[in-house]
Formats: structure tokens, C-alpha cells, sequence
């Protein structure tokens, strides 16, 4: 009579993790993760220098803006006092320094450009406090326009964001999302309002938010540096068109919009190459881009206009 009980068990995996496996990948990347903790809750970011600048979400620190403590929690246990270097409410991104460390790993940035759709990715954070967590999944859209604060957010806070179906839950807020080259091409964004107490989350439905790291790049840069972050700007403002498209409403005086001639009432159908079906759109693919670009504007059908974007300060409240 055969029993599995009575069986020896098998000899210890040993050797390395396979390239390219989740496995490996969470090797490299769980080092570089880190818990951000703020009184009331926490969520999760990731190292960007040796002698402690961290990114994550705005939205995870924003309530220590006036001076709450903050503290940095790395993989090993060790814990750190950190404070706010910038943080930008508009893309949902702030950096903060973790005081008097020295040495510590650093996360290796990627591209998010070269995303392709079905591209497997993994994303690494504290979820419910569950520090250290990986999870994996696909890349399931791009360019998918979000809001920060859930439909409770403004258009002031819309993200071209990156979809995922890799768990991601609250307190994965921060957290990297990688490639399987162990390279970070977004910011997960668990996207809920930073109002709502973290009780009343719901878990995750396979559909997670994450900031695309080329986009955060530049923001992390400015933030870190100048402790200011600008963002990018046409200098419309636009609502939904009954047909699809962003009305124009208004045009701000002096705007890189109206240098292109781009007039109230203008339907704007294309930007760049990308489809352009709602205002939500709109504001996603202005945002993707850096100040300075030069991006062609469709109009209704076939009218085209060539646009240099421009850039303002971000206000935080």
C-alpha cells in the first residue's frame, strides 16, 4: 500500500532562480521596496538613492504635509525618520528622504513606452500592511485615462495611466510595478480617494492603476532637485463632445493652444497619433508629454494644427 506520508521528502531546491523568472525578478527588485509609514496608515515607494530619496504616492504622504512624522521601513526591518522633499498632487507622485542612511540598494528605472499589452509585469509593495508582497500579471491597457482620486477626483488629477491585472490593493500604493528585466515602468496607484478611510477598500478585482515611469521620471527628478514639480499644459479647458472628441471651452490667453490657433468650440479628435474619445483623454495624453514637444492636434475630421506644448508650477495645497 502506497502512503505519502511514508514517503522521504525530496532534496532542497538549490542554485540560483531561473532568468527572467517572477522569482528572479523579485530577488532583484524587493531589496529597493520600501513600507512608507504616516499616523493613520501607509503605503509603499521605492529607493532612487543610495543616501535615502524615496518615490511614492502623493497620496500616501499627503497627510503628513503639515509636519506629521513619516517614517521609512526597509525590506530588512531597519526603520527610518523621513520627510517630504516635493510632492505633486496633480500627477499623484512625491518623493521623500529617509534621514541618515547611507548605501542603500536603488532601484533600476526602465521604459514604459516600449510597454506592449499582454507584456508580463510584477508589482511589489505592502498591501493591507502585508509588507514585502509580490504579485504578477499582465500589462492589460495603456493609456488609460484615470483619475486619481477615483471618479471623485478632478481632471486636475488625471493619470495616463498603465493597467494591470497583477493584484494591487491599498497599501501597494507607491510601490513599483516592474518588467520582468526587474526594471520599474510604473508607479502602482491603487486609485481610491485619498478621503476614504483604508478599512473601506475593497480588495483587488484584477484591475490595478500604475503611473508610467517615463512620465514619473521627470516628475522624480524636478521634485528631488527643486523640491517643485511643473506639468505639462496645453492651455484649454474642455468638456466631453456629444460626438466624441474634448470641446474646447475656453483658451487660455498666451497659451501654447492659442499660438496654434486653436479656437473655443474646437473639437479636438487626435493628439498625436492617439485617438482622442473624451476630455478625460485629452488631459492623459497632454500629460505623457513633456513640456517643449511639438504634438499635432487633429480638429473635427481633418483639420490639423502642430502644437509646442507648454508647462506651468504645480500648486500644492
Amino acid at each position: 500500500m502506497a502512503n505519502a506520508l511514508n514517503q522521504a521528502p525530496p532534496a532542497q531546491q538549490t542554485g540560483s532562480a531561473p532568468e527572467g523568472s517572477i522569482e528572479q525578478v523579485a530577488q532583484k527588485v524587493l531589496p529597493t521596496v520600501v513600507q512608507v509609514q504616516v499616523s493613520g496608515g501607509a503605503g509603499s515607494g521605492f529607493v532612487l538613492s543610495s543616501d535615502g530619496l524615496v518615490l511614492t504616492n502623493n497620496h500616501v504622504v499627503e497627510s503628513a504635509a503639515g509636519g506629521g512624522p513619516i517614517k521609512v521601513q526597509l525590506q530588512d526591518g531597519r526603520s527610518f525618520d523621513a520627510r517630504i522633499v516635493g510632492r505633486d498632487p496633480s500627477s499623484d507622485l512625491a518623493v521623500v528622504k529617509a534621514e541618515d542612511v547611507r548605501d542603500l540598494p536603488v532601484a533600476e528605472l526602465g521604459n514604459s513606452g516600449d510597454l506592449r499589452i499582454g507584456q508580463q509585469v510584477v508589482a511589489v509593495g505592502s498591501p493591507f500592511d502585508l509588507n514585502g508582497t509580490v504579485t504578477s500579471g499582465i500589462v492589460s491597457s495603456l493609456n488609460r485615462p484615470v483619475r486619481a482620486g477615483g471618479e471623485q477626483g478632478t481632471q486636475a488629477t488625471v493619470l495616463n495611466a498603465i493597467q494591470t491585472d497583477a493584484a494591487i490593493n491599498p497599501g501597494n500604493s507607491g510601490g513599483p510595478l516592474v518588467n520582468m528585466r526587474g526594471q520599474v515602468v510604473g508607479i502602482n496607484s491603487a486609485i481610491y480617494s485619498p478621503n476614504s478611510s483604508q478599512s473601506s477598500q475593497g480588495g483587488s478585482v484584477g484591475i490595478g492603476f500604475a503611473i508610467p515611469i517615463d512620465q514619473a521620471r521627470r516628475t522624480a527628478k524636478e521634485l528631488s532637485e527643486t523640491g517643485k514639480a511643473t506639468q505639462t499644459v496645453l492651455g484649454v479647458s474642455v468638456g466631453d463632445s456629444q460626438d466624441g472628441g474634448a470641446l474646447v471651452r475656453e483658451v487660455t490667453p498666451g497659451s501654447a493652444a492659442e499660438a496654434a490657433g486653436v479656437r473655443t468650440g474646437d473639437v479636438i479628435t487626435r493628439f498625436g497619433d492617439r485617438p482622442i474619445d473624451s476630455s478625460d483623454a485629452l488631459v492623459a495624453a497632454v500629460r505623457s508629454r513633456a513640456p517643449g514637444e511639438k504634438v499635432q492636434l487633429t480638429i473635427g475630421d481633418d483639420q490639423t494644427v502642430e502644437v509646442t506644448l507648454g508647462s506651468q508650477p504645480v500648486e500644492t495645497r
